[in-house]
């Protein structure tokens, strides 16, 4: 990613990069400017130190020609000659006093000599006259022995000198080491500057690479957003102002006919497609997102392109910027949705013969419910007739009945009875196909214990000291019609009861867990006289049997009454058995069924 010179840290970076250039190239020359002014300072403190000394002996040896011209006065050397050098002393030595006055301001000290040394040259200067004009030879030696005793001039001279000497030497050394540290600082800020330049130099490179990283990414970028762009099998193109083609993709090339190798960029759009494009309206909405930067959604436009295959495409156009571009663009993505709409004419018309065969059906089903309460309210009357003459002819015949007829009519009354359980089992069928559900919380545990006790309760009637075991886990609550649920229990739990009749104990086990999808698994097993396999597909028709009438009571509408509930709870429902080993029946139930807050009970 290229480095984001807006983020904090950034600018603090070249905030202090900033700073520490000022510091490392200001810094030193403050420094350097004053060591050097110093440097400056103390070199004419020591040249100054120099000139004093000059002006010292310049003194001294004026000094000492005067007295060397007053010796040789003393010694009768030629006069004249000795009288011009005293004179010629006699001037330069108070203007050099006075030079020693002005160039030792600074000094008090030195101020202090030299004015010791003013009084003594004054005194020479004035002695030396009365030694010229001495009248003998031991006159003058006696004045000029008296004058150098009096005034005593070298020493001042010599500790004047000494004294400026010392400051020389001084300052000389105070120069060198100002010259020493100099040549530190300088070496210092060289090496800093270096360092410098070595932290700019990284900087740069680390600058340099990250744009060489970011042009790159910005390349795979451009390069992976123009793979995505051109494997989109959907047609995208951008359109500007002109309604011109800035950029498009092969989708958009392979459906509006431009030629492999040819592209469609700066071509009107509406010279694309072999008149494809030509729509008033969609141009004027195209215009519309361009101008005043609205929004095209699920544009429905029937196009006919150059290859003559006519597409009903939906359009979508939003305005958007490009970096390369002043101008925008609005993005066109399509979809086209021809097999879609192929598919939508083609679902009405099966739902308007759909709609035709629901009524139908319906009209069939009319047909059949009124037929089958036709039939079972009006086969009854008939079934009572049957039953009531066969049992009052029963009665007439009394005592005088053979076996025979007492066997005939016994098989007529047992026919009717059983005609009228098979009506009355077909209309509970009926009703559970089409009454209304009443949906309502239905606690299984409880009604599996009341279909228990029923059960029980009538064993106890018709097979007194008949032994079954009952293992029941625990059941959840349901949301169910609480009547067609109980059918439900009252047909798995009878047949159990019933077909292992010839077990002792029977052994009738309930269990319920949950699905992988959260669904709800209840089995119903038990250990009675099973079935083969290869007749299972015959179990949940109407009026199907595995066993024979005379040797297992039932209509055979029970497990056909148990699919219709379940089926119409979103159920299902199974079966596994053996012969002579037992029969697990499974039914499922899905999990919206579920109450909430309910809770699972235990027996």
């Amino acid at each position: 990613m290229p480095p984001d010179l807006s983020k904090p840290w950034t600018r603090v970076q070249l905030a202090a990069l900033a700073l520490l250039v000022a510091f490392i190239v200001a810094a030193p020359f403050a420094l350097l400017r004053a060591a050097h002014q110093e440097s400056l300072a103390v070199i004419a403190q020591a040249d100054h130190a120099r000139e004093v000394e000059s002006a010292i002996r310049a003194l001294a040896y004026e000094v000492r020609t005067l007295e060397s011209a007053t010796l040789a006065a003393v010694a009768d050397l030629p006069l004249p000659e000795e009288r011009e050098g005293i004179e010629a002393s006699l001037q330069r030595i108070p203007e050099l006093l006075d030079t020693l006055a002005r160039l030792t301001q600074d000094n008090p000290s030195q101020q202090v000599r030299i004015g010791e040394m003013q009084v003594t040259a004054r005194q020479r200067m004035a002695r030396a006259g009365e030694i010229l004009s001495a009248p003998d030879q031991a006159a003058r030696r006696q004045l000029a022995t008296n004058v150098a005793r009096r005034f005593p001039f070298r020493d001042l001279a010599q500790a004047m000198l000494d004294e400026e000497t010392r400051l020389r030497v001084e300052r000389e050394g105070r120069a060198a080491k100002l010259q020493t540290r100099t040549n530190a600082l300088f070496w210092v800020v060289i090496i800093a500057q270096a360092g410098l330049l070595g932290l700019l130099a990284l900087f740069l490179r680390r600058q340099h690479r990250r744009r060489l990283s970011a042009e790159s990414d910005a390349l795979r970028a451009s390069g992976r957003a123009l793979a995505i762009l051109q494997t989109v099998r959907e047609p995208i193109a951008l359109v500007d102002s002109g309604q011109c083609v800035v950029m498009h993709n092969l989708a958009f090339a392979e459906t509006y006919g431009v030629e492999e190798g040819e592209t469609a960029v700066d071509r009107p759009l509406t010279s694309i497609g072999g008149g494809a494009w030509q729509h008033a309206e969609f141009l004027q909405r195209l215009k519309d997102v361009l101008g005043r930067d609205r929004e095209l959604w699920d544009f429905e436009l029937v196009q006919k392109t150059g290859d003559g295959v006519e597409r009903v495409m939906l359009v979508n156009a939003r305005r958007m910027s490009l970096p390369d571009r002043v101008d925008d663009v609005a993005l066109l993505t399509l979809n086209d949705v021809t097999t879609q709409k192929s598919a939508e004419r083609q679902i009405r018309d099966l739902n308007r013969q759909l709609s035709g065969k629901v009524e139908q059906v319906s009209d069939v089903n009319r047909e059949l419910e009124a037929f089958s309460y036709s039939v079972s309210h009006d086969l009854r009357a008939p079934l009572r007739h049957i039953a009531g003459f066969a049992h009052k002819l029963g009665k007439h015949l009394g005592d005088d009945a053979d076996e025979k007829s007492v066997h005939y009519i016994d098989v007529i009354e047992r026919a009717a009875h059983r005609m009228s359980a098979l009506i009355d089992d077909l209309l509970v069928y009926s009703r559970l196909g089409r009454s209304a559900m009443r949906l309502q919380a239905v606690d299984m545990q409880s009604m599996v214990d009341e279909t228990r006790a029923l059960l029980d309760s009538n064993l106890q009637v018709d097979a007194p000291g008949r032994r079954v075991q009952w293992k029941i886990a625990p059941l959840p609550i349901l949301v169910a019609d609480e009547n067609m649920m109980r059918q439900v229990w009252l047909n798995l739990m009878g047949n159990a009861v019933k077909y292992s009749a010839t077990r002792d104990p029977a052994v009738i086990e309930i269990q319920h867990e949950r699905d992988d999808d959260g669904g709800h698994r209840f089995t119903v097993r038990d250990n009675g006289a099973g079935f083969d396999m290869q007749y299972a597909g015959k179990l949940f028709g109407v009026f199907q049997r595995l066993h024979s009438a005379t040797e297992y009571s039932g209509t055979g509408i029970g497990l056909a009454s148990v699919r219709r509930v379940l089926t119409r709870h979103g159920g299902t429902i199974s079966a596994d058995a053996r012969p002579d080993e037992g029969a697990t029946f499974t039914f499922t139930l899905p999990s919206s069924l579920d109450t909430p807050g309910a809770h699972e009970k235990t027996p």
